[in-house]
């Protein structure tokens, strides 16, 4: 009867520990109460459109630094000719097409954009 007793309390305490790690409202209060270890909030993202991203296309290959077609989608070969274009203009190369590169290269901005925030 002693075996059959201890054998259901261990059951309960795993199956209760099993809970209460998978219960994310369960943190322990030295990491819930912790501010200092929350991420800032990052302000709004900059995003080219579909129709930037062709123009951009369209004047990398006639500048000699995009080889493939204007499809509107910011492909690993068009972020390597952002980056040819980025180094070549002194422009940070992230091979992303950010509002200084857009600006760079003559896309206009649309009016969302033109009223974000300039990164730094």
């Amino acid at each position: 009867m002693r075996k059959i007793l201890f054998a259901a309390l261990a059951l309960i305490l795993v199956f209760s520990h099993a809970a209460a790690v998978q219960n994310p409202n369960s943190a322990p209060t030295d990491i819930a109460n912790d501010n200092t270890t929350r991420t800032k909030k990052r302000g709004p993202i900059f995003r080219a459109n579909k129709e930037q991203i062709k123009q951009t296309q369209t004047i990398l290959k006639q500048r000699g630094f995009y080889g493939g077609e204007a499809t509107g989608k910011l492909d690993a070969d068009t972020r390597a000719g952002l980056k040819k274009f980025q180094e070549a203009e002194g422009i940070k190369a992230t091979g992303t097409l950010n509002r200084a590169t857009l600006e760079k290269l003559g896309v206009a901005l649309t009016d969302k954009q033109r009223a974000m925030p300039q990164a730094t």
